[in-house]
Formats: C-alpha cells, structure tokens, sequence
C-alpha cells in the first residue's frame, strides 16, 4: 500500500455536446491535472480534473479507447481481484477496475472493497460509484446531454442552472442546489447521456442477519477480520500513523498495526484547554513503544473551525460536525509532511456502543437503525484530512470487518455488563487491563467539543432548552455560505453566524 492514493477526488464532466467544467473548486489539497477524452464508436466527451496528492495522477485513471475509468481513494481486495480478473500485478485500482467491468459489467462495484468513488464512462453511459459505505462521498448532476459528476459538492455550485434536473429514485437531493444529488452509499448509479434518465443498481446493504455464535469463535472472528483490515492499510514504506484518544477503539488499531510491523508506529493526540484524553493515551503509548506526540488547541481556535469542517464534510448534521470538529482541527495541526493516518472511528455505529443500553432488543434496534441511516452523512469522508493533504483510513468500515460487527447478534455487543464487550475481548492480550476496560467517550466529549459549541450558542442568548435547535441552524448556514454560496472559511465569523442563527430562530 503506498503512503497516498494516486488521486484524491474528481470533477467530470460526460457530454454530447456542448457544456465542459465549471471551476474545479476542491477542499483537498493536492495538484490539478485535466484529462480530456473522445471515447471510441460513442457521442461522448469527457472532460474531468484529478485532484492528487503526488507528481501526477498516474494509476486514477484507465482508458482502452471504449472505456474510461477515474478513480479517487483505493482499493483494498487488490489481490482477489487480480487473481479474478487475471491481471498483472502492476495494474493500477483504475486498471482493476477496468478489468473487473470488461468481466462483470456493474456487478463489478459488488466486488470491490475499498475506500473510494468512481467514475466510468462507456458508450452512452456515465456509471457513477461509491464503495459500500459511501466514505468517499459522490455527487451527481445529470441532465439530458451532460452528467457532472465530482467527490465534492462545492466543485459543482457553481455549474450553473439546471435545464431540467432527473428524478433520481433513492438517491439524496443537496441542500440549496436543484438537480444535484448524492450517490448513495453501497451504489451506481447508471445514466445516459442522452436522456439523463438514471438506474439505481445496489451494491451493497447493512446486513440485517444476526449470527449467535460462542464467545471464543466470536473473539476470535473478531479480531482476525480487524488485523487483516488493519494490515491492508498499513503503508509499504514508512510508519503509519495512528490518532489515539486512548479508548478501544483507537487502541485496538495501534496495538494491531503495531504488532504487524517491525519498524513500529506513530501515534497522535489532541486535546484542548478544557479538555483531553492525554494521560489515557499516553498509557497504551507507552505499552506500545510509539513515538507518541500531544496536541492542545484552544477551545476557542477549535471552535473557530466550525466553518472549515462544515466546509469539508458538507454535511448539515449538527452531531456529526461536532464529531468531525476534533479531527478537523487535529488533521490540519499535524503538520509535517503528507501521511497516511489510520483512525478507531466508526467502530461505534456496527457495535452500538453510543448506547449504554442493556436491553438487547434495544439495542439491536438502535444498531439496525444507525447502519440503515448512516448513508449521506459524510462521517468518513476523507475531505476531512486531504483538505490538509493527508489521507485517512478506518479501518472499522473495511467491508468485511463492518459486515461481521453488524450482524454479531446484541449480546455479544453487550456481555457481562459491558459495552463491546467483543471487541474488548478481542484486545485483551494486546492492550492494558485498564484500556480494555475504560468506559465509552465520544471523540467530541473527550476533547470538549460539545461543551464549547454548546456554551458558544448560550454566549449568544440561546436558552438551554433551545441549544440543539440553534446547533442545527448554525450548521445549515455554514453550509449555504462555504457549501452553495463558495465562501471561503476563512472569511466566515462563527461568532457572526451563531448571533445571527439565535436572532433568526427566535424571530
């Protein structure tokens, strides 16, 4: 695995006729490389940009004359695929790509495990996919003649009106821009050029199954599906990276992605002046042998960032951003150069462990709805990191890691009086008795994230009863003025947003 993917995003244009690209507006960070193509025996053009991190985008794309194939993110099943589709070794992600379509068609994409969004274009077709759980997300503005296509929804505000927009079943319309929408998570969607008429093929869904099983085959499962997703992102070369809050989840990708590489690894914190997780880490750091490093910023600065994150995540989930602020601001405090980083988030959605609900029946509930509403939420999205020129990686949403935690039935989630208690189990040889037995704390609550956003919207008049309601409206309007408006963050006041949000909720 190299350190970076070869591309880290795209914006496409497939067209009959006239109408190319609109600015190629990117949150991440990396080089712009244009790519323009005549596909054989068809009425298309593409015009597209790459947005990479190295000297060029060689390995993103693929075309053989009839089919083109751009390729953000990477793949993680390259040897299964290699050997299926009999390709060399050298074949880029974009190449297997090509090579697993010349076989399967669209069923291709049920294939691939990976972290990524592509694009394919054959004949009058503009196939449009992201991996099973939409981590790099994908955006869609077909209409008859063109299909516009990108990894980020800013690089598409500004395309102009729609002449008329296609209903795309299923899929999740964008806030304040008529006939954009977001491909769905574990999807393709299918259209033609011509008509801008759109097919929803599926390619993957949260397993709704639960599988009883004893502890040891369990504990056991568990932890050889997470090693070998740990391993598939671990780099060629060099250390890996590995953002450690202290707690199991993190401390379970440190500790595997330790034990598999002799040169041994990083490990990263952040905290702020009100609140960290600092003395937690550092124990499994030092169990470890990491070379460990602490960041602390201010909760002010922290907050400061509301904008960049709204702006990178696109997301108008006051909850998710709070969750994505921390990460936000520890990626662009890393400093150095470009690294791949592995994180513990996600681990909590397949396992419920935001729950703390012993009712199994409950919590199976809670579980099954989380993995059924996920979809469009952006959590993973890599914009998050690459906005700083880094690549993240979590290994909890591998395919077949998140497949099993899902359907592992609720008692193993919740064992003995404890919250994943499977994944605990999993650890218990390779981590501290007090790591593997430290309660549940979000990211956001670690760093005290929800605590300043919170005294933010009450510094500004807002009752306490009224405190989620003004979250939810800041959001929103970060969103149309840095998502749909092209504001950079930087000339946006959170404190003018948040004053204006309260005055407007009450009003």
């Amino acid at each position: 695995m190299p350190e970076l993917p070869p591309a880290f995003g795209f914006l496409a244009s497939a067209h009959t006729g006239g109408g190319g690209l609109p600015a190629p507006v990117f949150a991440t960070r990396g080089r712009h490389t244009r790519l323009d193509a005549r596909l054989g025996g068809s009425p298309v053009e593409v015009d597209a940009v790459l947005v990479h991190p190295g000297a060029d985008a060689a390995g993103a794309h693929a075309c053989d004359g009839t089919t083109l194939v751009l390729f953000a993110g990477e793949i993680h099943n390259r040897d299964e695929i290699r050997a299926a589709a009999d390709l060399p070794a050298s074949a880029s992600d974009a190449e297997l790509v090509a090579g697993l379509f010349e076989k399967y068609a669209v069923h291709a994409f049920r294939i691939v495990n990976g972290r990524y969004a592509a694009l394919l274009v054959t004949g009058s077709r503009v196939l449009a996919a992201t991996d099973h759980a939409g981590s790099v997300p994908l955006y869609v503005r077909p209409e008859p003649g063109r299909v516009l296509v990108a990894t980020e929804v800013k690089a598409l505000a500004g395309a102009g009106a729609v002449v008329r927009g296609a209903p795309v079943p299923g899929a999740r319309r964008v806030r304040g821009l008529t006939g954009l929408h977001q491909v769905p998570a574990g999807a393709v969607l299918d259209v033609r050029t011509d008509t801008g008429a759109v097919t929803v093929h599926r390619t993957w869904a949260p397993p709704s199954h639960r599988l009883l099983m004893p502890e040891d085959e369990a504990v056991a499962r568990v932890r050889t599906a997470l090693e070998r997703a740990v391993v598939r992102r671990l780099p060629a070369v060099g250390r890996p990276l590995v953002v450690l809050s202290g707690g199991i989840d993190s401390s379970a990708v440190a500790a595997l992605a330790s034990g598999a590489l002799a040169s041994g690894i990083d490990t990263l914190s952040m905290g702020t002046d009100t609140s960290d997780e600092f003395p937690q880490a550092r124990v499994v750091a030092a169990h470890l042998g990491s070379a460990h490093r602490e960041v602390t910023i201010a909760s002010a600065d922290l907050l400061s960032l509301l904008p960049h994150t709204v702006h990178a995540c696109e997301s108008t989930d006051p909850e998710v951003v709070e969750y994505l602020l921390p990460l936000t601001a520890l990626y662009r405090r890393m400093g150095g150069p470009p690294r791949r980083v592995l994180t513990g988030y996600g681990a909590d959605i397949p396992l419920g462990g935001m729950h703390r609900e012993d009712r199994l029946p409950n919590l199976d509930t809670a579980v099954a709805h989380d993995m059924d509403t996920f979809d469009g939420l952006n959590e993973m999205s890599p914009v998050l990191s690459t906005a700083a020129g880094h690549w993240s990686t979590h290994p909890y949403w591998d395919r077949d890691v998140l497949e099993l935690l899902t359907s592992l039935e609720a008692g193993l989630k919740r064992r003995h009086g404890r919250d994943k208690w499977v994944l605990r189990a999993a650890m218990t040889e390779l981590l501290p008795a007090e790591t593997v037995n430290r309660p549940k704390l979000g990211v956001h609550e670690g760093s005290g994230t929800t605590a300043s956003f919170s005294a933010l919207v009450r510094r500004a008049g807002a009752a306490e009863e009224e405190v989620a309601a003004f979250k939810a409206r800041v959001v929103q309007a970060l969103f149309d003025r840095t998502v749909v408006g092209g504001v950079h963050p930087d000339e946006v006041d959170i404190e003018e947003i948040v004053a204006k949000a309260v005055a407007e909720g009450r009003g």
